[in-house]
């Protein structure tokens, strides 16, 4: 990734997001699968914390709990789930292996076989200053100036249009941030809430994005992206992770994610 061609670059600043096939091999891939099945394994999450993960965050929480649970997560290795995958008094439904949607957020840091794959040579970046729905990541991770925020998503398993590869909008990354996710104290029902609204953004504008295990995506903080729900028998698991240009860039101090004294940012982070 540091020796981008002149034709990729352009290809990034007019799109938004870059693909870049075979950044990881097929064992590098299963290595990270295998790491997050033992981690899996000990997960034990109380009740009152079970919270499903969709990226917007309206009605995701079912208490105070779990509202705090997400929020303090920076710099720990915590578990949100896909919906309906409890039942009304918490207990599982599926096997838990099947019920998370994302671990965060701090798995970059505090795990050796993620924090290898993050830190790696390959990934350093001098050229660059279950369903999810349409969404820009600067929503929940705002810098100033715009455009110092850079996506990275390495698919671990073939991402396909069956089972929920990712789609985007060419050049929307030129478009500004239509929506803002800020702290918010006051709101007792999740601690955050938005400024702004997101446009109803066509579904004839978003282009699939199949890749093979091992794919790298690159995506532009402000490109507007999206997957469809997994309607195959095939997971599509993925390790995604931010990184922010530390040159000149101000972190926003309304955003949910927050440096803390035993994990202050770096210049990666998830």
């Amino acid at each position: 990734m540091a020796c981008l061609s002149p034709s990729q670059l352009q290809k990034f600043q007019e799109d938004g997001f870059l693909v870049l096939e075979g950044f990881l091999s097929a064992d590098e891939c299963v290595t990270m699968q295998e790491r997050i099945g033992k981690i899996v394994a000990k997960m034990d999450v109380p009740l009152h914390c079970r919270t499903v993960f969709p990226p917007g965050l309206e009605g995701q929480f079912q208490g105070q709990g779990s509202t705090e649970y997400f929020l303090s997560s920076g710099d720990k290795i915590r578990f949100f789930f896909e919906k309906d995958v409890f039942d009304t008094e918490g207990n599982f439904l599926v096997p838990p292996e099947k019920s998370i949607n994302k671990i965060g957020h701090a798995l970059h840091a505090l795990d050796p076989v993620f924090k290898s794959v993050t830190y790696s040579p390959k990934i350093q970046q001098p050229h660059f200053g279950g369903e999810v729905t349409p969404h820009q990541d600067a929503t929940y991770l705002y810098t100033e100036p715009l455009g110092r925020l850079l996506g990275v998503w390495i698919a671990l398993e073939d991402a396909s249009l069956e089972n929920g590869c990712l789609w985007f909008i060419p050049g929307s990354h030129t478009s500004g941030v239509s929506r803002r996710m800020v702290l918010d104290p006051a709101s007792s029902a999740t601690g955050t809430s938005f400024l702004g609204s997101d446009p109803a953004w066509e579904n004839s504008l978003f282009v699939p994005t199949p890749v093979q295990r091992g794919a790298l995506i690159l995506l532009h903080g402000q490109v507007v992206h999206k997957s469809e729900q997994n309607l195959s028998d095939r997971s599509r698991h993925a390790y995604t992770f931010h990184l922010m240009e530390a040159s000149g860039t101000i972190w926003s101090p309304e955003n949910w994610l927050q440096p803390t004294a035993e994990l202050p940012f770096p210049p990666l982070y998830t």
